[in-house]
């Protein structure tokens, strides 16, 4: 699998973040249902290897971080235009945390211009690990190319069952599941938060959400095309 080294990123980040997003005010983000990590700044994931509930709170938490904050440069869900980089490509691993929680830190300025702004003292280091953990389990390009008509399929399923119909709950849960483990990160990590991820998340458990993760894969497939 192909991936930028952090010289390219690098490069691409002096290269080609052509416009300021340093007018844009950092929006504050809710960190409480994660765990401290202290006051000193970590150069690792610390929310990576605390259990999936963990996991799965950074994961929500940064996503609606990185849409507020990151976006507008970054693409949204992390898929870059071109303007800056791809930050899924960062490796999930020490070397892409500490180059990722320095320029969260301390920005990014060029030619006295500031193209990033530092979001460190005004986020905190919860919100930047937090943002760290949705990126890093992005998908890849294309990772669910081949599946989407079958998922779009299942999304229809889901409706119907949303809407009183029936339906084999289990060999959905198992035909998503089984979609889930097959996409690959961009990073490398071994988990792609990917719609077909969430919807099982949904439907599992003793009140699954069928209407929930419906539109899990409604809004994830329309995203991708």
């Amino acid at each position: 699998m192909f991936r930028l080294s952090m010289a390219t990123i690098g490069l691409i980040a002096a290269s080609s973040m052509t416009h300021a997003h340093g007018d844009v005010a950092p929006q504050p983000m809710n960190t409480d249902a994660l765990p401290d990590v202290g006051e000193e700044w970590l150069i690792e994931n610390p929310y990576r290897d605390q259990g999936e509930e963990v996991w799965k709170a950074a994961i929500e938490i940064g996503d609606s971080g990185y849409n507020q904050n990151c976006a507008r440069c970054h693409g949204l869900g992390g898929v870059s235009g071109g303007l800056a980089p791809d930050l899924r490509y960062l490796e999930a691993e020490e070397y892409g945390d500490e180059w990722f929680v320095e320029r969260f830190q301390t920005g990014y300025t060029q030619n006295g211009i500031t193209k990033m702004p530092a979001f460190g003292e005004l986020l905190g280091q919860k919100a930047a690990w937090a943002i760290r953990t949705y990126i890093e389990t992005r998908p890849d390009d294309g990772e669910l190319d081949d599946v989407t008509p079958r998922l779009i399929q299942i999304r229809d399923e889901l409706t119907a069952m949303a809407d009183g119909g029936t339906g084999d709950v289990e060999a959905l849960r198992s035909e998503l599941n089984t979609v889930a483990e097959g996409v690959a990160t961009g990073s490398g990590a071994p988990v792609a938060d990917s719609v077909a991820f969430r919807a099982v998340s949904l439907i599992s458990g003793d009140q699954p959400d069928f209407a929930g993760a419906a539109e899990v894969l409604t809004i994830g497939l329309s995203a991708a095309n």
